[in-house]
């Protein structure tokens, strides 16, 4: 079992910036990929980043030059670091980590973007 805890939401002004960590209950190298995803009011749940075990990364959208995954391997923690916000950005921002076929989601931090 992969338990994730994200930590870093909270309330930002439009164009400021914020950063996300997930800390991961097994060794992240060993685990396929993990990413952020996010849902917004309303909204479905979408793919803001993820990247792989390999380190090769991959970003919505919506956030390419804007926001950054990163891993640190030797804490078992993924970051996302979040620059020039919008308040299309507000969600509330889940952890995700895939292992073969199995996928495994952290609580979730709300991250709140105001005009």
């Amino acid at each position: 079992q992969v338990q994730l805890v994200e930590s870093g939401g909270g309330l930002v002004q439009a164009g400021g910036s914020l950063a996300l960590s997930c800390a991961a209950s097994k060794i992240i190298a060993s685990i396929n990929a993990m990413g952020w995803y996010r849902q917004a009011p309303g909204k479905q749940r979408e793919l803001v980043a993820a990247i792989t075990s390999g380190g090769s990364t991959n970003y919505a959208d919506s956030v390419k030059g804007r926001f950054t995954i990163s891993r640190d391997n030797a804490k078992n923690t993924v970051y996302l670091q979040m620059n020039s916000l919008k308040p299309e950005d507000t969600a509330v921002y889940y952890c995700n980590a895939r292992r073969g076929s199995m996928d495994y989601w952290g609580k979730g931090t709300l991250v709140t973007v105001s005009s």
